[in-house]
């Protein structure tokens, strides 16, 4: 006799002899409490956790990108040094408040 085919037998009289003993059921009975109690803790599948993988690694490089983008128009616009600015302009720029008499700021 072959060992594969020794071992295959012998798996297959375990199989049989399991399936028709108490043990399948306490196994069916335990996979049931477990998917019960489960069901009840906010738990992801493992299909889900992929996809907001995706997401997230998505979102990242946009987040990255945008960040790049911003550094350049920021640099872009940089601010003027205040020597360069016309003083018409300084005067134009400062913000105009008015006060009534007797008003305290």
């Amino acid at each position: 006799m072959d060992m594969n085919t020794f071992f295959n037998d012998l798996q297959n009289k375990i199989s049989k002899a399991v399936e028709n003993s108490p043990a399948k059921d306490i196994e069916k009975n335990v996979k049931s409490m477990m998917t019960q109690g489960f069901s009840k803790l906010d738990l992801v599948t493992r299909e889900e956790f992929d996809i907001q993988t995706q997401v997230l690694a998505k979102t990242r490089a946009k987040l990255e990108a945008l960040e790049t983008r911003l550094a350049a128009l920021e640099a872009k616009a940089a601010p003027v040094s205040p020597a360069a600015v016309s003083p018409a302009a300084a005067v134009q720029a400062e913000p105009k408040v008015e006060i009534a008499k007797g008003e305290v700021l």
